[in-house]
């Protein structure tokens, strides 16, 4: 057997490995953890638009609800090792691409890196969290937000790049949000094995939770703009702050209700991906 055949044979055989079982459990547990967290964050809102202001509607503040509980520190390090586990199967795809015909392609495994380095980001914060460095999962998201922004715009051309990212995270939310509405995922799931009834509620959970995190994601951005035209950070918000935001457009406290509602759908769709979806 000569080196190439050798290396080839290498290459198949991890990528077998990269497309077996254990990253396929590993896959199904991080979109298990995102639903637990979203799920949270959603019941969090709603309990803000119904007045419990003292609430943080964000990663943190689910964080430290679960920590409350019995049983919580075991649950953090569940949902750590969970996203931990997301992260690697992102990580599977950018090296050997992701399910489906086209899952080769540049685009594909660009955009599985940056989930990558996103999940791997949660999954540190949430194991910082539960070893026992509070500040590093449970802090507001929106002090953070404010403190990278005032860095930036510290920076040469610091405007310009605060605002392209703002730019960025509103076309990410639009085609988040608009995918969704499609029925996008419909192509990641094993659509065969569901029952009609089934397949109409996983629709409820996806059009809905999409368009909300869709929504949320968008409207982050462009406090993030504004931060950047105004040069002042703290226009800038997190995730807790934009999402109290929806209570004071015309619509008032009900459109937050809708937002929230959408994030605890989302949730719930996460859990019917690590169910349904092809890995």
């Amino acid at each position: 057997m000569n080196a190439s055949t050798t290396t080839r044979t290498g290459r198949i055989q991890a990528r077998r490995a990269a497309r077996g079982p254990v990253t396929e459990y590993a896959a199904r547990a991080g979109l298990t953890a995102r639903g637990v967290i979203y799920l949270l964050v959603g019941v969090l809102a709603l309990q803000i638009a119904f007045g419990d202001s003292g609430k943080q509607a964000d990663r943190g503040g689910a964080l430290a609800e679960i920590a409350q509980k019995p049983f919580g520190a075991v649950v953090l390090w569940a949902l750590g090792l969970g996203l931990l586990g997301m992260a690697l199967w992102r990580l599977s795809e950018v090296v050997f691409g992701s399910a489906g015909p086209d899952g080769g392609e540049a685009k594909k495994r660009l955009l599985s890196a940056g989930r990558c380095v996103f999940y791997s980001f949660v999954a540190y914060s949430v194991l910082s969290f539960a070893a026992g460095a509070r500040g590093s999962g449970s802090g507001s998201s929106d002090r953070q937000s404010q403190d990278v922004t005032a860095k930036v715009l510290g920076l040469p051309a610091g405007q310009w790049i605060v605002g392209a990212a703002g730019a960025g995270i509103v076309v990410a939310g639009v085609w988040v949000g608009t995918r969704a509405v499609l029925r996008k995922y419909h192509k990641k799931l094993k659509l065969g094995e569901m029952s009609t009834r089934t397949r109409r509620l996983v629709d409820v959970t996806g059009v809905g939770g999409g368009a909300a995190r869709g929504l949320v994601f968008a409207v982050a951005g462009s406090f993030a703009i504004r931060a950047a035209v105004e040069f002042e950070p703290d226009q800038a918000k997190g995730m807790d702050n934009t999402i109290r935001s929806f209570a004071g457009t015309p619509a008032g406290p009900w459109l937050l209700v809708c937002v929230a509602a959408g994030l605890v759908l989302f949730g719930l769709f996460s859990f019917a991906m690590a169910r349904w979806r092809r890995v």
